[in-house]
């Protein structure tokens, strides 16, 4: 099959290839590391129409879909989609998809092009004991395209000629015009970015649309690229980290972290495929999150992203060993590229310097927590490499900000060299000099922080000013403290000092403070 666009792809020189029965584009002249970090810098815009797309309508299709699917359908309200899988009674995946509702009467089933026979073949078998109920393959007639990036709103805002973007809320959706062509809009993705959409259209105007989209600054990207961004963003990928494993076993659908999202045991939902494996496989997921490891015979391997430490590439299939025991595979595997940020917490800003890294999925022994050192077999040679939590932080917006497994070491702590009584003068005076500034020479736009009149200090028994001083560790930020107000440096600091005398008075390494004032009370 060629999708809408085949001839766009050519026309740009992408190394064409097959995949799932279509003829895709690998790559573009640029490269996939180029494609990669355009992606994560600006905006990459993906032709993913081989994508299979079958459309469920009548009076059962509620119904059929809980059923059939993982997710609780009934929650799924007109202009939202939901992550979902189709799973088999041994609680296995025959495809993971995604399940949308731009309109009260139908819903919209995305999934897997190297799939799309058999799960065709699965629903339509299934639908025959449903008596309203219509599956149509639109596979053909609609397009689907993805624009991905920092950059991404921006461009979309600038063609659309009706309707707006979907609200500002992962899996939110809306209906739209570009080009006297009605498009609909999720946000939603593959890549791990913050800032995501897929657009679905008539195939007939993808071409058009495709090149307004470049006119706009969107940068074409292959499949390559596509599958190092979804790696780096830990998602997994049927045929690796859902299916089978290299010894030929069924991996449970609870072994990827993305089932707590995609599995739901809401009464509303009742009995559906594969209820009955998933639950034991929940309850061992809840064991092995609350490290008593009980009942995890369901569960015996989940799927964990992997950085590796020596000198190779973790390829799928190779062998992971812990204390010189075979603990599990590596599902997915390569090197990708990131770009390098500067300075910390929220005043963090992307630079144009750029790195590789060998970042892995593997399928490893649930009982083996994150920090701890494994070998990956690669060609004979046993490589070390780090269990991570993530490769990828995302909830700092408009960059997706790679996660390098060095950072996530807890910083030291500064021990004060100056005395007790010269540093309590110091900050005697600088805590002066701080309550001056923010009651008189800056403004604060929160009530209860405005500057009072003498009469209200003299009636109030608390200086207001102490309060408003929340934070907390942002992930995105490689755990930098981020506060939640402007105006909270100078407490920073004394957040830091205190640690500091604790640290020296303990004798301890690691110091964790709390506020014991405002709203932290």
């Amino acid at each position: 099959y060629r999708t809408a666009l085949f001839d766009r792809h050519v026309q740009l020189g992408a190394k064409i290839v097959e995949f799932g029965g279509w003829e895709m584009p690998l790559q573009y002249p640029s490269g996939i590391v180029q494609e990669h970090l355009l992606t994560r810098s600006q905006a990459g815009l993906f032709d993913i129409s081989h994508m299979g797309r079958f459309v469920i309508r009548g009076k059962n299709a509620l119904e059929f879909l809980q059923k059939m699917l993982t997710n609780n359908a009934a929650a799924l309200d007109v202009g939202w989609g939901q992550y979902t899988i189709i799973a088999n009674e041994k609680g296995g995946a025959i495809d993971d998809a995604y399940l949308y509702r731009f309109v009260e009467e139908e819903f919209l089933l995305v999934i897997n092009a190297a799939n799309r026979k058999r799960d065709w073949e699965h629903l339509t078998s299934a639908a025959r004991s449903f008596k309203h109920l219509e599956i149509v393959d639109q596979t053909m007639d609609l397009a689907m395209l993805s624009l991905q990036g920092p950059k991404s709103k921006d461009i979309l805002l600038g063609v659309l000629k009706s309707g707006q973007l979907p609200e500002p809320v992962r899996n939110a959706l809306s209906i739209s015009a570009i080009n006297n062509t009605r498009v609909l809009i999720s946000r939603t993705g593959y890549t791990g970015e913050p800032l995501c959409f897929e657009l679905f259209l008539e195939a007939e105007a993808a071409a058009a649309i495709w090149d307004l989209l470049m006119e706009r600054g969107a940068c074409p990207v292959g499949l390559g690229a596509r599958d190092t961004l979804r790696l780096e963003a830990a998602l997994p990928l049927f045929g690796h980290e859902f299916g089978t494993d290299p010894e030929g076993d069924e991996i449970p659908i609870f072994s990827s972290p993305l089932a707590k999202y995609a599995v739901s045991f809401s009464a509303l939902k009742g009995d559906f495929v594969g209820k009955d494996a998933l639950f034991k496989q929940f309850h061992a997921f809840e064991n092995i999150v609350k490290e008593t490891f009980e009942n995890i015979e369901a569960l015996p391997r989940i799927t964990r992203p992997v950085a590796v430490i020596g000198k190779g590439v973790a390829r799928a299939g190779n062998k992971v060993f812990f204390d010189s025991r075979p603990v599990g595979y590596i599902t997915s595997g390569t090197m990708v590229p990131y770009w390098l940020f500067e300075g910390e917490g929220t005043a963090s800003r992307i630079t144009d310097q750029k790195r590789m890294r060998a970042i892995a999925l593997a399928l490893l022994d649930s009982r083996l927590p994150d920090g701890k050192i494994v070998d990956i077999d690669i060609r004979g040679r046993r490589i070390q490499a780090k269990i991570v939590p993530y490769h990828l932080r995302s909830e700092a917006p408009p960059y997706a900000r790679p996660i390098l497994c060095d950072t996530l070491k807890p910083k030291p702590i500064a021990i004060l060299k100056k005395k007790p009584p010269e540093t309590v003068r110091t900050l005697v005076g600088e805590a002066a000099e701080n309550t001056l500034w923010r009651q008189k020479d800056c403004v604060n736009l929160i009530p209860s922080e405005q500057t009072a009149s003498k009469m209200v200090r003299l009636l109030s028994i608390m200086d207001p000013c102490g309060r408003y001083a929340e934070h907390r560790a942002v992930k995105a930020f490689c755990e930098a403290e981020v506060f939640y107000y402007q105006g909270t440096k100078f407490i920073s600091r004394i957040e830091e000092l205190l640690k500091g005398q604790m640290a020296q008075f303990f004798g301890c390494n690691l110091v964790e403070i709390r506020l014991i004032s405002g709203q932290m009370a």
